[in-house]
């Protein structure tokens, strides 16, 4: 029988659903304590991102292969910086920090997102306190929630008031984000048929920049490494990041590259790694990079047959399309934190919007290199965020009875199959084994994690 959720994600790419015959899913759905549908379609969006691949090997070679995936793996997958450790010890959290949920003065809830300094800063000014926990409570609790939530977007904070579903679906912008695709690939450019590169795997001599951070960009990246491609992840020195366990786990099988574009000879740097290569991927705002003339249109008269991908937290349309949003703030808005009875808000066991989005990535960006290599052009890729909670919000929840029971741990013998160690400079690095199997191309990371500017920004050799 056809996985329904496959079949969605193929006729979204124009594709038949008979197309992803040669893909088989296997297991149960309900591993998680959660009443929300997000571990299907999530488990769909990792084997398409697979089965993509496996048309571009079957492209160069004239060979199919199957595509096998497990919804443990798949489940593990939707939450992948849980598993990490270095040198057998998870990383330790810091105790300083203040993101979280609080309480405003009628006693509703309100999540801060503080995990990046730039972003905590804003936050704390518009509360007007220090870095103190103690500090921000109490400022939070004389505060109303809509009103700090619109003064800490102002001071380039970032955080959501916590709403029901049925307060969610009364917002503007959810009745825009219902009415985009849950993702698009547009033809923005001519350019001749390009052929895929030779070599041994599915995406062998395929260049990708990624310019994105946290986890839905980062991870159809670490897809692309996966099978094969050579990525680039370029940073900025001064630029904050979220450091272990995410980035190390992001971080499987790229090279890690300094650039900062408001040094001209750093620009023109940029300039050549974009001439050279066929996957440009970024996760700023809707229009930010123009300015730095790497926009879509920009970038497909630079670079002809460039496949353009970008992600945002709100989507390209809308009154939110320029707000900074993560998956803990999409939930936040979007009723999944909320729970009944003014509780305490819990997020969801994974960071779905994240990788749903990031597998949808990978698959809608290998589907336009498939284009490419037959048809030419240039192709725009894009999803978002919120796009990909409005996707599995509507497929409905279980009765509390199938879950209540499940606990978010994993049995060992389970973990033992899903996990694989990889030395780093960091240490040997424990993490997930991809979770998609290939018959004949088996997923693989030829590159260890690094840290961030280990590399220069000159593409290997094809």
């Amino acid at each position: 029988m056809a996985n329904p959720h496959l079949t969605h994600l193929l006729q979204l790419a124009g594709l038949p659903a008979s197309a992803g015959g040669n893909v088989e899913i296997t297991g149960s759905d309900l591993l998680l304590p959660t009443p929300y549908k997000f571990l299907a379609p999530g488990a769909a969006c990792i084997a398409a991102a697979s089965w993509a691949a496996a048309e571009l090997w079957k492209l160069k070679t004239g060979r199919s292969q199957k595509v096998s995936l497990d919804t443990y793996a798949a489940a593990a997958a939707l939450r992948s910086p849980r598993y990490l450790r270095i040198d057998g010890k998870k990383v330790a959290e810091d105790e300083a920090k203040v993101t979280g949920f609080y309480q405003l003065k009628d006693g509703r809830w309100i999540y801060l997102h503080c995990n990046f300094p730039n972003v905590r800063d804003g936050n704390l000014k518009a509360l007007g306190v220090p870095m103190d926990k103690d500090a921000v409570t109490k400022a939070v609790a004389q505060r109303d929630g809509l009103e700090l939530e619109t003064a800490m977007f102002a001071n380039g904070g970032c955080g959501g008031f916590i709403r029901s579903e049925a307060e969610w679906e009364q917002c503007a912008h959810q009745k825009s984000a219902a009415q985009i695709p849950l993702f698009e690939i547009v033809k923005i450019g001519d350019a001749p048929v390009q052929p895929l590169p030779k070599g041994d795997r599915p995406l062998s001599g395929i260049r990708m920049l990624d310019l994105t951070r946290v986890l839905a960009g980062p991870a159809c990246a670490k897809s692309f490494a996966e099978h094969g491609a050579d990525v680039m992840r370029i940073t900025r020195k001064d630029l904050p990041d979220l450091g272990a366990p995410s980035d190390v786990d992001t971080g499987l099988g790229k090279l890690q590259a300094h650039i900062d574009m408001r040094d001209a000879a750093q620009a023109e740097t940029m300039r050549g790694l974009v001439k050279d290569c066929d996957v440009f991927l970024q996760g700023y705002r809707p229009g930010a990079l123009a300015a730095r003339g790497l926009s879509p249109e920009a970038l497909a008269q630079t670079r002809p047959g460039i496949i353009y991908v970008t992600l945002s937290a709100w989507g390209h349309e809308g009154p939110w399309k320029d707000k900074r949003g993560y998956d803990t703030v999409v939930q936040s808005f979007n009723g999944m934190a909320w729970r009944p009875d003014n509780a305490r808000p819990q997020f969801l066991p994974g960071s779905p919007h994240d990788y749903v989005a990031g597998y949808v990535l990978a698959f809608a960006t290998m589907v336009a290199l498939h284009r490419r290599a037959t048809i030419g052009g240039s192709w725009l890729v894009r999803t978002s965020l919120v796009g990909a909670g409005e996707w599995f919000r509507k497929l409905g929840r279980f009765a509390p009875a199938e879950y209540q029971n499940l606990t978010a741990e994993f049995p060992p013998e389970v973990m033992q199959r899903l996990l694989m160690d990889t030395d780093s400079p960091w240490g040997r690095v424990t993490h997930l084994a991809p979770a998609a199997q290939l018959s004949e191309t088996p997923g693989r990371w030829a590159r260890p994690p690094s840290p961030r500017g280990s590399h220069a920004a000159v593409w290997p050799a094809r």
